[in-house]
């Protein structure tokens, strides 16, 4: 499961469709209806959250309007819990959003290289709205994998 914390802008296709059913899972799994990945560390930030069903429907929204901007048919009615249209945001470090942007360029340099291209050129890395950025390294939560 990952959950991008960059904006869902810089995804291609197929990390667009993957991020919006993951992010369904994950909404499934703070609701209690699954056994598996209640403790998966991504979900930490959402959990810590004080409304954590707004803050991932709100997460999920921002993934159905990068995907109604793009023209797919995500399922709207899919996003749970009803809160207000602003809710707190989550802080997340600047450098998680580098570490995730690299992580993405060694995703899709292969598999979608125009978009490879055009996460090369990105200098200031938007996140997803429903976080605020803050200076630091990499979260702690995060498993960095080396290549």
């Amino acid at each position: 499961m990952r959950l991008w914390s960059i904006h869902p802008q810089y995804l291609d296709r197929m990390g667009l469709v993957a991020l919006w059913r993951e992010s369904l899972l994950a909404q499934k799994v703070l609701e209690g209806g699954t056994k598996g990945y209640r403790s998966h560390p991504q979900l930490r930030r959402f959990r810590d959250h004080p409304h954590p069903q707004r803050a991932i429907a709100h997460y999920l929204m921002g993934v159905w309007e990068e995907g109604r901007r793009r023209g797919y048919h995500f399922n709207k009615a899919k996003i749970g819990a009803e809160g207000p249209l602003t809710i707190q945001k989550i802080p997340i470090t600047k450098g998680q959003l580098r570490y995730e942007l690299q992580w993405l360029c060694t995703k899709v340099q292969r598999r979608d290289p125009p978009t490879y291209q055009r996460l090369l050129a990105v200098e200031a890395i938007e996140c997803h709205p429903i976080f605020e950025t803050i200076e630091d390294a990499i979260e702690e939560w995060e498993k960095v994998i080396t290549s």
